[in-house]
């Protein structure tokens, strides 16, 4: 059965959309996921399923918006594309905290970086279904705004690897 990694929009942040991990993992159980485990509090979680991506994205949005009252976004990576996002990390030589994946539902548009606004030292590249971005001074004090992520969700690189790191150890 495949690893499935699932990344979860606007939870546990600034105190709103709270969700207990323990409360996911539970919740991927019952939606008959294997091996469901949680990283950190911030909506990552990992499992195994033969339901093809679609399918586990449409499941989770559906169990999350009845425990939340309100649609809760959910992307979803196979271990596979999780491993080569991380591969294909585009600035490898600069601080893994400091450089995120903004994933997305479906490739970038072209002119993706047509429309970015507030940029000051960020480095941006477009990816398959993701977009990286290094922040030299750091997330917090970034004005940067990319109107192409707007439906997305970013984890860091060290992130991105851990996770990668879980699902091809299920």
């Amino acid at each position: 059965m495949p690893a499935w990694i699932a990344l979860l929009r606007a939870v546990n942040v600034g105190g709103t959309g709270k969700l207990a991990m323990s409360d996911l993992k539970a919740m991927c159980d019952e939606l008959g996921f294997a091996s469901a485990k949680t990283y950190i509090a911030s909506g990552n979680v990992v499992f195994k399923s033969g339901k093809p991506e679609a399918a586990i994205k449409a499941a989770l949005e559906k169990r999350l918006e009845t425990y939340a009252g309100k649609p809760v976004g959910v992307l979803v990576r196979s271990a596979a594309e999780m491993a080569q996002i991380s591969a294909d990390n585009p600035f490898p030589k600069l601080a893994p905290n400091r450089t995120v994946a903004l994933f997305l539902d479906r490739a970038p548009p072209a002119d993706a970086l047509e429309g970015v606004r507030g940029q000051k030292d960020e480095k941006i590249c477009l990816g398959r279904r993701v977009i990286y971005v290094h922040y030299g001074d750091g997330i917090g004090s970034s004005k940067l705004v990319i109107p192409a992520a707007k439906a997305g969700t970013a984890r860091n690189m060290n992130t991105v690897a851990t996770l990668a790191k879980m699902a091809a150890g299920l």
